[in-house]
């Protein structure tokens, strides 16, 4: 593995030939909600470029994650639906929700030279300059300046909002904050939790001997109770993309932070019977597959992502670094450490990294999961109340339908055994996203829309937070902003009405009608193969 080339940032030298590149549209991540608005925008007839921190599109979607958290196939429509419907010509298929990394580069790429968009890869963002309520220009580490009429935050960790003094809050909030049922700390999940008692000290029963590598130094009088609000944001991974075609296949080397220590917990949870770190194994087509995250210990790095959402570039880098460590390094040790049963080696190394995946970084995704980090604050704030279905919107822009998912946030002691704390998973219904949780408050920002890092709760944003969601709302986003520059009007005072008559001629799906048929129960078991 190319190592040296498996970066999150590296320092990028000031350009002395810095351009100016001045647009309608300015949009700063390249994930999918920022293509889906980019190709919304040119469709439009608007100017655009698209500004990416890393040196690839696509985020997460091109990063692995090719097992499609769907939701409710009928709440997904126009550019999102697009998406999957290439995806399905790319495998001649009628229908294909799970696809390659390398099936979802290509259709991005091609969207891109399609549409002639410009895409600025490796550029950092340095500096927000605002007149008064509105963003004038962006300025990179490189010395790029890029100026807008109206700008996008599409990245995962809502950079430009926070330089933009956009109000915004990381961790989870207490239930009291938005009067919620599901937020802050949660203790008593069934999923993802230790089917065991195992015991968390170096030497099995001596509390001074010390915790076990991955077990929170949280005390018992820190634990906190049930709902309270913390710093603590969903662990992180890397979502993995597997072969077992020999023919394509690599074996897993060993990380250059190799530190088997690391893995005595899951030993250990091995030798108590318990094997199932590995069982969230989705199939891809062409003999591979998505690795995500199972049961009490697997490839969740819980715990080492808190200071992620407001690290510098450089504090990133190592808790990425840290996380490549962590992943690799665990399916190195499960192939090759003779402590493990020989028959969970054999089978873990049955597997291996696709030749033909990810070539530049070493056959690794090289997207971070950052399944949460900064969130909005806006005049509306997306909570328990709508994926429950108690409250509703006056102006939705898409549906989200995934269950309520949040990964676990910590890993503590109690009455001296392992518990894991923050998994939530809850079955709902498909609801309506307001166009206010993705525009700021307009005493601050007139010409910013956040179709990521959008205005919810911890818990809301467990269900919102997913792929085709993003897509949607970067679409209807795009479509906002149309209107913004059509009308010379800030984007908190466009027509709603001709917003989603907009939408419609799009094909975005908005509402959620009786005649839709869902099963949210049904869907959520078979996430869990039950």
């Amino acid at each position: 593995m190319n190592f040296k080339e498996l970066y999150y940032y590296k320092p990028t030298p000031k350009n002395i030939d810095s351009k100016v590149v001045e647009k309608d549209l300015i949009i700063y991540g390249a994930t999918p909600a920022g293509l889906t608005a980019a190709v919304q925008a040119c469709r439009n007839g608007l100017t655009v470029a698209v500004v990416e921190f890393s040196r690839n599109i696509g985020g997460m979607t091109a990063s692995g994650l090719g097992a499609t958290d769907l939701g409710a196939e009928n709440a997904i429509g126009g550019l999102a639906k697009e998406f999957y419907e290439e995806v399905a010509r790319y495998y001649n298929k009628e229908k294909q929700w799970r696809f390659e990394p390398k099936a979802a580069q290509s259709i991005f790429s091609s969207w891109m030279s399609e549409y002639d968009i410009p895409v600025f890869l490796n550029e950092h963002l340095h500096e927000v300059h605002k007149g008064d309520v509105k963003i004038n220009e962006i300025i990179m580490e490189s010395g790029n300046r890029f100026k807008g009429k109206i700008f996008m935050d599409c990245s995962y960790e809502g950079d430009l909002l926070a330089l933009a003094d956009v109000s915004y809050f990381v961790g989870r909030e207490s239930n009291a904050t938005y009067k919620e049922i599901y937020n802050g700390v949660q203790f008593g999940a069934p999923h993802h939790k230790f089917e065991k008692w195992i015991d968390p000290y170096k030497i099995e029963g001596q509390e001074d001997s010390g915790l076990l590598p991955g077990i929170s130094v949280d005390s018992k009088e820190s634990l906190g109770y049930q709902g309270q609000g913390d710093h603590r944001i969903q662990a992180y991974n890397f979502r993995i993309c597997l072969t077992n075609n020999p023919k394509n296949r690599i074996s897993f080397p060993k990380p250059p932070n190799y530190e088997p220590q690391r893995y005595e917990l899951l030993l250990r949870y091995i030798k108590s019977g318990v094997w199932d770190a590995m069982k969230l194994h989705t199939p891809l087509p062409n003999d591979k597959s998505d690795l995500n995250n199972h049961g009490a210990i697997s490839t969740d790095n819980i715990g080492k992502n808190y200071e992620w959402p407001d690290g510098s570039y450089e504090r990133r880098e190592e808790i990425f670094q840290d996380h490549v460590n962590y992943d690799l390094g665990m399916l190195y040790f499960l192939s090759n450490d003779e402590r493990v049963p020989q028959s969970i080696r054999e089978e873990v190394a049955s597997w291996g990294l696709p030749k033909d995946e990810f070539m530049e970084t070493g056959h690794w995704p090289h997207q971070l999961y950052i399944r949460e980090a900064r969130r909005m604050i806006s005049d509306y704030v997306m909570t328990d109340h709508n994926c429950l279905g108690q409250s509703f919107v006056e102006d939705p822009i898409g549906l989200a339908s995934f269950h309520m998912d949040s990964h676990n946030c910590r890993r503590v002691v109690i009455d001296g055994r392992c518990v894991n704390e923050g998994d939530v998973q809850v079955p709902i219904s498909p609801f309506e996203i307001s166009y206010r949780s993705i525009r700021p408050k307009s005493e601050e920002c007139v010409n910013l829309l956040v179709p990521v890092c959008l205005s919810s709760s911890h818990i809301a944003f467990g269900s919102i937070r997913m792929e085709p969601v993003f897509m949607i709302l970067g679409q209807s986003a795009s479509v906002a902003a149309n209107l913004a520059i059509k009308h010379n009007t800030s984007v908190q005072d466009i027509d709603y009405q001709e917003l989603k008559e907009e939408l419609m001629k799009v094909n975005q799906v908005v509402e959620w009608s009786s005649d839709m048929k869902d099963d949210p129960i049904k869907r959520m078991q078979e996430t869990f193969g039950q």
